[in-house]
C-alpha cells in the first residue's frame, strides 16, 4: 500500500525529486530544491535519531511537481509505530517549506502528527541555514512528540467506540472541516469493514485509523495540518469519553 495517494498527486522517487526543474531565484525569492529538503532531513534524522534506523522513505508531487510532500520513517523496533517525518515544499509559492513529526503505522502506512508544523517562512536568502537550523532544532524535539504519539495510541486502544458514537465523532470531524463529505463517506465504510484485520476491534485507535486512512486523500498542501487536527480532536474526544 502507498503511504502518499492524495488528489491530483502522484508517488515518486528521491530520483524523481531531483528530476523536476527549480526555478530561477530572484532578489527576494530562493528556492529549495525538493531532493535537497530530502537528503538534509535525512542526513540529520540519521545524525541525530540515535537508536532509529531510516526504514521507509516516500515522496508525492503534485501540480507538475510544484508541490512535494515526503515522509521518512524511522524504527526503533519497540513498538508497532515508526516515528516518522512529514515534510513540504513547493515550487510555485502556494506553500512555504514545513515540517511535522509524527508516527507511521506499520501494519496500514497511516500518518498521525502531533504538535506544530515548523514552518520556514521565506524563501530568502538566508533560506540554506535557516533550513538546517529548523530541521536540527525540530528532530531534537522529535522523540518528545513520537513517544506521546505512541502512549496517546495505547490510551486510544483502552477506550471501546460504539457505532454510535463512531458516527458522532464523524460528524464533528466533517463539521470541523477535517475530513471532506467524500472522505466521511469512505471514513464510515472503513469503520464498519476495517481493511485491516488489526483494527477489526471496536475502539478508539481503529477508529483513527479508519480517518486516517481517508487522510492519504489529502493534497500535500493541507495534508499535516489535517492530521493534526485529527490527531487533536480525537484525542479531546477519548478525554470527554472518559469523563
Amino acid at each position: 500500500m502507498s503511504l502518499i495517494v492524495h488528489s491530483g498527486g502522484n508517488v515518486v522517487t528521491k530520483d524523481d525529486l531531483a528530476a523536476i526543474p527549480v526555478p530561477g531565484a530572484t532578489e527576494s525569492y530562493t528556492p529549495v530544491p525538493h531532493n535537497y529538503l530530502a537528503e538534509t532531513l535525512s542526513t540529520i534524522g540519521r545524525d541525530i535519531l540515535t537508536g532509529f534506523k531510516l526504514e521507509d522513505e516516500q515522496y508525492a508531487l503534485a501540480r507538475n511537481g510544484n508541490q512535494m510532500f515526503g515522509v521518512l520513517a524511522f524504527s526503533n523496533g519497540d513498538t508497532e509505530l515508526a516515528l516518522s517525518i512529514g515534510f513540504r515544499n513547493s515550487y510555485d509559492k502556494s506553500m512555504a517549506v514545513g515540517i511535522a513529526i509524527g508516527a507511521k503505522v506499520f501494519v496500514c502506512d497511516n500518518l498521525a502528527f502531533t504538535g506544530d508544523i515548523t514552518v520556514l517562512r521565506k524563501h530568502t536568502s538566508n533560506v540554506w541555514s535557516s533550513l538546517e537550523n529548523i530541521s536540527i532544532s525540530t528532530l531534537y524535539r522529535s522523540r518528545k512528540n513520537f513517544n506521546k504519539i505512541v502512549e496517546d495510541a495505547e490510551v486510544l486502544k483502552a477506550k471501546t467506540m460504539t457505532d454510535k458514537e463512531a458516527f458522532m465523532m464523524l460528524g464533528l470531524l466533517y463539521g470541523k472541516r477535517v475530513l471532506s463529505l467524500r472522505q466521511l463517506s469512505f471514513a464510515k465504510l472503513e469503520w464498519l469493514n476495517p481493511s485491516h484485520d488489526d483494527f477489526r476491534s471496536r475502539d478508539m485507535w481503529s477508529f483513527y485509523n479508519a480517518c486516517t486512512t481517508v487522510l492519504k486523500t489529502c493534497p500535500p498542501i493541507v495534508i499535516m495540518e489535517k492530521h493534526i487536527a485529527l490527531h487533536n480532536l480525537i484525542m479531546g474526544g477519548q478525554n470527554a469519553h472518559n469523563n
